[in-house]
């Protein structure tokens, strides 16, 4: 399985790239780390920068989007669709993560 971004996302994250004038061969570091009322918080990152351990993360295309995700991160985040929404419940990037028993209320955490 990998983590795939719907249309609205892609589109959102080349804006995002052309506003702040981000390389389009950065790479979005999306990964897990502890934190908020639920546990675990999601992470993105441009980056444009190779980090030592790199060789063994997981990394997707989707989109023209390269995606890279720790070997940690992935185990909560195999099969997750990053979307983009500016609706009414707010703008900003959403999870839909599979593995998630549990959400806070305002969707910024997580837990398995």
């Amino acid at each position: 399985m990998s983590i795939s971004i719907t249309d609205r996302a892609a589109q959102r994250i080349k804006q995002i790239r052309e506003d702040q004038e981000i390389s389009d061969d950065a790479l979005l570091r999306v990964g897990v780390v502890s934190g908020g009322c639920s546990g675990l918080t999601y992470d993105l990152e441009f980056d444009s920068n190779p980090q030592n351990g790199d060789e063994e993360i997981q990394q997707f295309e989707d989109k023209g989007i390269n995606l890279v995700v720790d070997m940690r991160s992935f185990l909560y985040l195999s099969g997750t669709e990053l979307d983009y929404t500016d609706g009414l419940n707010g703008e900003g990037f959403h999870f839909h993560n599979p593995n998630a028993n549990r959400t806070c209320s305002c969707g910024e955490s997580f837990s398995i």
